[in-house]
């Protein structure tokens, strides 16, 4: 398992003031799009001058035809950014396209694919999917995982199904965590550190339990140190 910080402050500076806080260490840190639509690729190189360990994980949740999907991959690609995002939605033809087009690169970006977004409850997911939601995510990630993709955007509740489905070493990255069972905000499939660990998920993404903490760099380490001990049991 390994902390992905999100960093979703209303301004640059903000942001970059939090990431200068936590200090250098071997985290992920999430560039969204409010942050990349505003900061752009200056930003990311910014965030990578002050924390040379950090990985960047650009979630931008790509949606559009196959070979505009394509096209965008291979300028992500170009950023230099480690990993990023799709909508499964998409659908097969498109996942095809962005990892048929990445495979021309001697080396590519993780590419994961968006399943339920955490925003969804049961009640309004039904209303748009006609599917429960581990029923459409299963369905989703087992497209991407034979599509050739490297993981999935889902929450903690759907991790372990979805790694049945497909195999242990796909990848489940899982918004809405809430380490220390923090208020739950606008998302509606939260879940603890220690539940996220127990439904193996690699990527645990944590954003204003940290920013909106008073010390975000000792919550840091107290989130990094609990991820140690879990390791160990």
């Amino acid at each position: 398992m390994e902390l992905c910080v999100a960093l979703d402050l209303p301004t640059k500076l903000q942001n970059i003031e939090l990431v200068r806080e936590i200090g250098v260490k071997p985290i992920w840190i999430k560039v969204g799009f409010r942050s990349y639509i505003r900061d752009g690729r200056e930003f990311i190189n910014d965030i990578k001058k002050l924390n040379p360990e950090a990985k960047i994980f650009l979630d931008l949740k790509l949606y559009d035809i196959p070979n505009t999907m394509a096209d965008a991959a291979m300028e992500i690609a170009n950023i230099g950014v480690d990993m990023f995002n799709i909508h499964a939605s998409a659908g097969d033809e498109a996942m095809r396209a962005v990892m048929e087009r990445l495979s021309t690169l001697p080396s590519r970006p993780i590419v994961l694919a968006v399943t339920a977004l955490t925003s969804f409850d049961e009640d309004n997911f039904q209303a748009i999917y006609e599917k429960s939601i581990i029923e459409k995510a299963t369905q989703f990630a087992s497209m991407s995982y034979e599509n050739g993709l490297d993981g999935v955007v889902c929450s903690a509740f759907e991790s372990k199904a979805i790694k049945s489905a497909t195999a242990k070493s796909f990848m489940t990255l899982c918004p809405a965590i809430r380490p220390f069972g923090e208020d739950s905000g606008d998302q509606s499939r939260v879940a603890t550190l220690e539940f996220a660990y127990s439904q193996l998920v690699d990527f645990p993404v944590i954003g204003r339990p940290i920013y909106d903490d008073s010390n975000p760099k000792e919550k840091v380490e107290k989130i990094l140190t609990l991820i140690d001990q879990l390791a160990q049991k």
